[in-house]
């Protein structure tokens, strides 16, 4: 415990404070966010605010991780093998921070061309899952000293789904899939102030909840072998914990000045990177189809864009009157506040209800 403590203070005081140097040094280089033309007229005024936030918390969180191995210094010898860094660090860091390079690219673009045209949608797509698949290889190829894998070649929901392997080729497929669609899911609903940074703050709460959990019914530790209690096979469970509460720590530092009015926005590198990592999570969990419901408002959000897109393709009708769906509900007359306020206590809900529905499995499996 001492070790997350001391990652997510960290992340949060790196986050708190450095965020206003990210803003200053963005705002000197006048990388302003452009603002379509064709949007909300309330929007016009965000015209101009500095973006690449994201990079602020990135950083964040990195530098949170190496203070919570400081910590770990501490730790009993049978705990030694969590105290130098490991594959599911390199892996969940390694997503935030690519899947967040791949968005500075598309944040340049648009900032150097002074237009919200940055990366093509196939150009984003294909950067991510380039990303997503050099990792996703290094989750299922490269295992521990004991066997173990980051992900697993099985589809889980609050553990491996035992009927469901899917193989290794198929592994990584999926691995894939659920990084490009978290990633842009993040990207759909970062769209008002402090929607996005909030609702992540929580979904990655949530996991360093489950992680923590796991660490402390690890398979890997034989006290739970011993007594007959049911355990989780996951890889480096502390490490996710770490991770995952650093991650939450330092949007919520973020937050401060992401909240509306925001004196900065995290841009594509900030959405990207958190969508990256919360997907690398679920697998790294073994929560991969929880996931759904832990991050149910990006899915809610992109499920909602995907039924636009088609119903106006094929039948040249709006269900909404703007995608994504907060800009629905700004047409419909309700305030940014209100509408990010009420879209963070979906975001909570949905977590409540993953986190219980996870914990209600490990009771029913020691019952």
């Amino acid at each position: 415990m001492k070790a997350v403590i001391a990652a997510a203070a960290v992340a949060f005081l790196i986050s708190l404070f450095g965020t206003p140097v990210a803003i200053r040094v963005f705002t000197a280089l006048k990388a302003g966010q452009p603002i379509r033309s064709i949007g909300l007229a309330s929007n016009q005024g965000k015209k101009g605010t500095p973006t690449m936030g994201g990079v602020a918390f990135i950083i964040a969180t990195v530098f949170a991780y190496v203070a919570g191995h400081l910590a770990l210094t501490t730790l009993p010898e049978r705990q030694i093998a969590q105290r130098g860094p490991t594959m599911t660090a390199l892996v969940l860091l390694g997503l935030f921070v690519f899947c967040g390079v791949v968005g500075f690219f598309d944040d340049f673009l648009k900032v150097r061309r002074r237009n919200s045209d940055g990366l093509s949608a196939r150009g984003k797509l294909l950067g991510q899952a380039l990303v997503a698949g050099g990792f996703g290889v290094a989750a299922l190829y490269v295992a521990s000293s004991n066997g173990q894998t980051v992900a697993s070649e099985h589809i889980s929901l609050f553990r491996d789904i035992s009927w469901l392997d899917v193989g290794k080729v198929g592994s990584v497929l999926v691995f894939v899939f659920v990084i490009t669609a978290m990633s842009n899911g993040v990207n759909l609903t970062d769209g008002l102030d402090g929607l996005a940074t909030g609702a992540s703050t929580l979904v990655l709460g949530a996991y360093a909840i489950i992680g923590y959990w796991q660490y402390r019914h690890w398979c890997a530790d034989d006290t739970y072998a011993r007594a007959n209690e049911y355990c989780y096979q996951v890889r480096d469970p502390l490490e996710i914990a770490m991770i995952a509460a650093a991650g939450s720590a330092a949007c919520l530092g973020f937050l401060w000045w992401n909240t509306s009015p925001a004196r900065i926005f995290m841009g594509d590198v900030g959405a990207l990177g958190l969508g990256g990592l919360i997907g690398g999570l679920a697998v790294a969990t073994r929560t991969t189809l929880l996931a759904i419901i832990i991050g149910g408002l990006f899915v809610l959000i992109t499920t909602t864009w995907v039924i636009q897109i088609v119903s106006f393709r094929t039948t040249g009708r709006r269900v909404f009157r703007m995608v994504p769906l907060h800009h629905h509900f700004e047409l419909g007359g309700w305030s940014e506040i209100n509408i990010v306020i009420r879209f963070w206590i979906v975001a909570g809900v949905c977590v409540a209800i993953g986190l219980g529905l996870f914990y209600s499995d490990f009771l029913a499996a020691n019952g």
